[in-house]
């Protein structure tokens, strides 16, 4: 089970470096929509990995009973087991909103490249190069968190983590 773990979390970091790369590498040379829709896929692909860490480690501490297949269950669920996730649980589902989202494109393969997401029909959220580089920092805020509540067996400390 432990090598599980380790094995989850190193999953959420290399996909860590992969968003890296995309940020400071592709998008700086590219400037396209799909580097910046590729990029949140990644952050969501780093959030599941994360949580089924934190769900094996509920698990193994006998806090559940199974684990859901499906990855917004499990985002549930973890909320539901660990309250004080909750901010990271909606972080989550706001990158899934944007992901799911109709999406155009502003000054594409320019300096100032904006994507806008339609998330409702009064709801526009735009995602510059400056606001994409802060989501990977909330991201490897996530899993520094659950890296030390599974350290600290079962205590999330909010100043856990230090960005």
């Amino acid at each position: 089970m432990i090598e599980d773990l380790e094995e989850l979390e190193q999953s959420a970091e290399e996909e860590l470096k992969r968003v890296d790369h995309l940020i400071f590498v592709t998008l700086k040379y590219t400037r396209t929509a799909d580097v910046i829709k590729n990029t949140i896929k990644r952050l969501i692909s780093a959030f599941d990995f994360a949580t089924l860490e934190l769900l094996k480690f509920a698990k193994k501490k006998r806090k559940i009973k199974q684990i859901s297949k499906l990855e917004t269950v499990r985002a549930e669920n973890l909320k539901e087991v660990y309250p004080e996730t909750k901010d990271f649980i909606d972080f989550y589902f706001l990158l899934k909103r944007i992901d799911k989202a109709r999406s155009d494109v502003r000054e594409e393969y320019r300096k100032h490249m904006t994507l806008i997401v339609h998330l409702t029909p009064e709801e526009n959220l735009e995602i510059d190069m400056e606001k994409l580089k802060n989501n990977p920092k909330k991201t490897t805020a996530v899993m520094k968190c659950f890296n030390f509540f599974i350290l600290s067996n079962n205590v999330m400390h909010p100043y856990a983590v230090i960005i």
